[in-house]
């Protein structure tokens, strides 16, 4: 039991305290933002707020990161939407199940891995993109819809009252942990600027003028769709792509998060956490989602960091839905759009900023390059994608340009050529070009202990290289190859001799 439930681990530290006023703060922030997701994505308020419920649960208990929240997302919702439009909500029932079956066949495969080939740069742009989407987003709370559904700003008493709330908000929040850790900021800053609206009775909006929230205990329902190949047909895509990007969100906050705490998650973990959550999600009617970065900075920021604090404010959402909507809905959404604001500055990675004149060319290009089309584009798993595409082949030019021979002539006349880089795609052109096949003398060694022979481009560089010396009758000697690249230079056998003893037993992919 210690193993999935760290709560009960008596070899952490758990202020109870913390955890559970903590998660009494996440739940709150959790309803405006599932609320607006699921309407980003068409569906009604109640189908965000049940998938946050048995995501941030489901997460909380069996996930990699104790303190991570999840919940409804953005990054889904954007990806679920068109097909909403198109084919209804229990499409959307069935994707959202179908990944969550995908995202534990990636952890039970171990894949979750592999979010460590993800390059600081990229991490850079995308914390700093979604700081951007977390500020951006937080702007529709100062407009109003008239009666013709169009948006304008506000204006007036009803702007300077937004805006006095909203900084009063972000100023008890930055301004309360100097003075006392005892209770939450965001807690406090909630609650007080409740007790003042409601003492004062202000004009302004609420969660309630939103959406309402109440509802019953997440009903289970299978999706009432005809299970047949044309369905498949259907969701599948939106399945692998939901699947893609909620793993990619939830694994990247998970590395922020270890960041903060250092401290050190289960990625294969969380990845079959997130599977089990979206499965769950869809068979009880929820839109399915993944990791949320704002309000994990929040639940972190407040000092939770055990398995509590998460199931506590996925306890406590229920609550609002089912007993508590009435008095949830008049929460002013002032309050939540200042701690927002403050989790948008929070989350932003200003020692960016501070070493931007620092970092490589390539690296400044790849952080804008992940911070625009996260912020334009608003699909994290395409900008996470752009950037590792970009890093990797830079990655692969500056190897490219490494690779160098050292050549000399000894005293029985053989010339040899001591390799010294990575022999691969990109530099099998610049490794052709150290030899001087026409002015070698009769016998020579190509040395490869300081290489490594990395694909089959590497081979096929060493198999031209050997047939270039056999057309002038020059004999080669080969050193330090591996078995594998003995084998694939069949063309050139007669004129090479490979240094058996030595040879390392690295092998060749061949895909």
């Amino acid at each position: 039991m210690r193993r999935v439930l760290n709560l009960f681990d008596f070899r952490q530290t758990v202020d109870y305290k913390t955890e559970v006023l903590s998660g009494i703060t996440v739940a709150l922030a959790l309803v405006p933002e599932a609320v607006a997701f699921s309407m980003i994505a068409g569906l009604s308020p109640l189908t965000g707020l049940y998938a946050a419920f048995m995501m941030g649960l489901v997460t909380s208990i069996f996930g990699g990161r104790p303190g991570m929240i999840s919940g409804a997302t953005g990054a889904v919702a954007v990806v679920i939407v068109a097909l909403a439009k198109t084919h209804g909500v229990e499409y959307i029932f069935l994707t959202v199940i179908l990944a969550g079956l995908i995202q534990m066949v990636a952890g039970f495969l171990r894949l979750g891995k592999l979010i460590r080939l993800v390059p600081h740069p990229v991490m850079f742009g995308f914390v700093n993109g979604l700081a951007i989407v977390i500020f951006m987003s937080q702007m529709a709370q100062f407009k109003y819809t008239d009666d013709n559904g169009v948006m304008h700003w506000l204006t007036g008493s009803s702007l300077f009252v937004m805006i006095g709330l909203v900084i009063l908000t972000m100023l008890i929040i930055w301004g309360l942990p100097k003075l006392t850790k005892v209770v939450p900021a965001s807690l406090v800053a909630i609650l007080t600027i409740f007790g003042i609206v409601f003492a004062f009775n202000i004009d302004t909006t609420t969660v309630g003028d939103i959406a309402s929230i109440k509802g019953g205990f997440p009903p289970f329902h299978l999706p009432n769709v005809p299970l047949d190949l044309e369905t498949f047909k259907i969701v599948l895509p939106y399945a692998f792509i939901v699947a893609g990007v909620g793993l990619i969100e939830s694994l990247l906050t998970l590395n922020l998060l270890d960041e903060i705490t250092e401290t050190r998650g289960s990625s294969n973990k969380e990845a079959i956490a997130q599977g089990m959550a979206n499965m769950a999600s869809g068979l009880f009617s929820g839109m399915g989602g993944c990791a949320m970065i704002g309000q994990s900075l929040i639940n972190i920021s407040n000092g939770a960091r055990a398995r509590l604090s998460g199931i506590v404010a996925s306890i406590m959402l229920l609550i609002f839905i089912m007993f508590g909507s009435n008095l949830i809905e008049r929460v002013p959404m002032a309050a939540l759009t200042g701690l927002m604001i403050m989790v948008a500055i929070g989350t932003f990675e200003w020692v960016s900023v501070k070493v931007i004149n620092k970092m490589p060319k390539h690296d400044i290009f790849v952080m804008f390059v992940v911070m625009l089309v996260t912020v334009f584009l608003h699909n994290l798993a395409l900008a996470v994608l752009i950037g590792v595409i970009i890093s990797a082949l830079v990655f692969a030019w500056e190897s490219a340009i490494r690779i160098r021979a050292r050549k000399y002539i000894d005293e029985n006349g053989i010339k040899h050529y001591e390799i010294y880089g990575p022999l691969f795609f990109g530099s099998t052109a610049v490794f052709a070009d150290k030899f001087d096949v026409t002015n070698d003398p009769e016998e020579v060694i190509i040395d490869f202990k300081e290489s490594r022979v990395a694909d089959m481009s590497a081979i096929k560089a060493l198999d031209s290289i050997t047939e270039r010396y056999a057309k002038v009758n020059k004999k080669v000697h080969l050193r330090h190859l591996s078995k594998d690249c003995r084998q694939l230079l069949h063309n050139a056998d007669k004129v090479i001799d490979v240094n058996i003893l030595e040879d390392p037993t690295y092998k060749i992919p061949y895909g």
